[in-house]
């Protein structure tokens, strides 16, 4: 990366006007520490802190509406200038409470405009805000408030209370609820708006010598990885990589400043993640966005209900999220008459062939129209999905209703998105290209020019948290970042993720397979399948564990035993009349058994060679999901855990 010399004149100007915290590395592990920017002629735009990025949306976009919650029947709606006052606010309030700089604010609960506040204002406050995925555990809420040495914790509800006071936290000062009435006044626990309250006793002089005490280059955020192999790493993130991230990745997927255009969205995904926080929270501070907060069961059903009456203009999900909803559709569609099944099913035939020939003018029925109304989404131009590998099914599903999913491609330790698809950027199946300012390369690249992607960038991460060997390993010596993900890159700089290094099967035979592709073809073969996982690694043939598409408890989020509609259909198709999961496990029902013995022999006879052939697979009777731990929080498969817990079936197969 050589650079001119002028180039390096203006890069270096740029940092003398910056005022960055001296650092002689480009990582640290301590809380408190500094590093150098990954600044070159690609990206040399000035680093600035939230708060400044913060001060600019205010001045720019003061009175749009910032955040809208619905509360019972009515939404209420806070505008720019005032969600940056009630955010200097709540610093008052964590400085009050005895924040000291560099410890965190925990905050536990369900996307909504108090989240959002408690996260700007703990920045404001030089605190560093620590999300914690309100599906963790007691013992897991505990690690994130000890490992990130919390002053504070900002909850929810009682639920999330409950988990909070079961153990002595060494640093905590103080507890805020923010939603629901407090049970019992405990000492040091307060509700919003007391908490909100003690900013009074706080100058503005005060809060403002911290604020202006502030560098770019120092960590202001701690995303915390969802632990899918031992204890979650504290992804430290500096506010330029914040900054950053938020100005040029969200232009990269084709956002829009609110001075072109105001864009709206709704907030659902868990805020602890990477995704959602950059998508919801520092995006839609930077460009002057709308956002709404779904209620808290959204995913048990209420989303839609949202989508409708915001009719926002982008959608993120997660795969599974729009797995759901296709479910959904297909559930609906399946309920039409006939002469109205038949239309649906033509327009979106028409529509997918006219998308993947991508020919320019698409033929936009009223019937698919009408479908994305009833969805919510008929104002949305731009539709995202990140945080997993998506199957080609839904994709093809969705350009069906003329919706092309704009993959996102990053990780926490990349402040997100690295590479992004847009509506300038799009290709089937592919991640997009790289965020313009980003750099990516592949190392020990394969006959096939499959290689470890590896990214450099404003918007790599600091370091872990007290973590050196790890952060070592995360970062090479010229501080690439390594994803640990095998991908391709086409001749026009598309990426295609082919698998992942930790998830690659090495058989006894040496034959090295990436299951996703695999498990992606039997899903795609059987539509009774909901998770396909394969197994294989240091055995003589791979092996294959199933789950049935069911029907989900609303109120607990659990799988029952009821076949979904596309199941049940699936199986009348067949000439089986189960409707339940139970009708159909331990081989009871021997027409599914053969149908899906046959769709497992349709894939097996696509396989490049003998090793990649499915040998035995069973069927388990509950589906995966994230109450039974073997989804992580964004409902990516947690491999590790999956081997553990069905052990017993797993080596059933391999008894001579």
């Amino acid at each position: 990366m050589d650079l001119t010399q002028s180039e390096k004149k203006s890069i270096e100007e740029v940092l003398a006007g910056a005022e960055l915290a001296p650092a002689q590395c480009l990582w640290t592990t301590e809380a408190s520490g500094s590093v150098q920017l990954r600044m070159d002629e690609l990206c040399p735009e000035q680093p600035i802190t939230v708060y400044q990025m913060f001060t600019n949306s205010v001045q720019k976009y003061g009175k749009l509406t910032a955040l809208a919650s619905k509360r019972g029947n009515k939404w209420e709606k806070v505008t720019f200038s005032e969600y940056y006052h009630l955010s200097r606010m709540a610093a008052k309030g964590f400085l009050k409470l005895g924040l000291e700089q560099f410890h965190s604010v925990a905050i536990l609960g369900f996307n909504s405009a108090e989240w959002f506040i408690a996260a700007v204002g703990t920045v404001f406050a030089g605190g560093i805000m620590a999300g914690i995925y309100t599906t963790n555990s007691p013992d897991a809420c505990l690690y994130v408030a000890k490992d990130s040495r919390a002053n504070i914790i900002v909850v929810e509800n009682q639920k999330q209370l409950d988990k909070i006071l079961q153990d002595k936290l060494p640093h905590l000062k103080a507890i805020v609820q923010y939603s629901g009435s407090l049970k019992e006044k405990l000492p040091n626990f307060y509700s919003w708006e007391e908490f909100m309250g003690l900013g009074l006793e706080v100058s503005d002089q005060e809060l403002d010598e911290i604020i202006s005490s502030q560098k770019a280059n120092q960590c202001c955020a701690l995303i915390y990885t969802s632990g899918t192999t031992g204890s979650p790493k504290g992804v430290m993130l500096s506010h330029d990589n914040i900054t950053w991230t938020a100005h040029h990745a969200s232009r990269a997927g084709d956002m829009q400043p609110a001075e072109i255009r105001q864009e709206s969205l709704v907030s659902y995904l868990p805020l602890s993640h990477i995704a959602a926080q950059i998508y919801d929270l520092w995006t839609g501070i930077q460009w002057g966005e709308q956002v709404s907060f779904a209620q808290p069961d959204a995913l048990k059903g209420s989303l839609v209900d949202t989508l409708r009456e915001v009719t926002p203009t982008a959608h993120m999900g997660v795969p599974r999220v729009w797995e759901k909803i296709m479910e959904k559709i297909k559930e609906g569609i399946s309920r039409c008459g006939y002469m109205k099944r038949k239309l649906v099913t033509w327009a979106m035939s028409v529509s997918l062939e006219a998308n993947q020939r991508l020919t320019k003018y698409i033929i936009y029925s009223l019937v698919l129209q009408k479908l994305r109304a009833e969805l919510g989404i008929s104002n949305c131009v731009k539709f995202f999905s990140g945080a997993a590998p998506i199957g080609n099914e839904t994709l093809q599903f969705f350009l069906g209703l003329n919706i092309r999913l704009y993959e996102a491609y990053g990780m926490s330790e990349s402040s997100g998105p690295h590479f992004m698809s847009g509506p300038k950027a799009y290709r089937f199946s592919s991640c997009g290209k790289v965020v313009p300012g980003c750099r990516y390369k592949l190392v020990n690249v394969d006959a096939d020019g499959i290689g470890e992607v590896c990214f450099w960038g404003r918007n790599v991460f600091m370091g872990f948290l007290n973590l050196e060997d790890k952060t070592k390993e995360a970062l090479d010596e010229d501080g690439w970042l390594r994803s640990g993900d095998l991908g391709k890159v086409d001749e026009d700089g598309f990426l295609y993720i082919t698998g992942r290094i930790k998830e690659l099967i090495i058989t006894a035979g040496g034959e090295n397979i990436a299951p996703l592709s695999i498990e992606d073809a039997v899903k795609q073969e059987l539509p009774i399948i909901s998770n396909a996982m394969l197994i294989g690694d240091k055995r003589k043939f791979l092996s294959m564990l199933l789950t049935l598409k069911c029907t989900i408890n609303p109120e607990t989020t659990e799988p029952t035993d009821i076949l979904s509609l596309g199941a049940v259909e699936f199986c009348q198709r067949h000439g089986s009349q189960s409707t339940k999961v139970s009708d159909i496990i331990g081989g009871k029902d021997k027409i599914v058994y053969q149908s899906i013995e046959e769709g497992i022999e349709r894939v097996n006879s696509k396989a490049t060679s003998n090793a990649q052939r499915i040998q035995k697979w069973t069927i388990i009777g509950k589906d995966f999901s994230i109450v039974g731990g073997e989804l992580g929080p964004t409902m990516k498969l947690r491999r590790p855990v999956v081997l553990q817990m069905y052990h017993g079936e797993i080596e059933s197969f391999y008894r001579e």
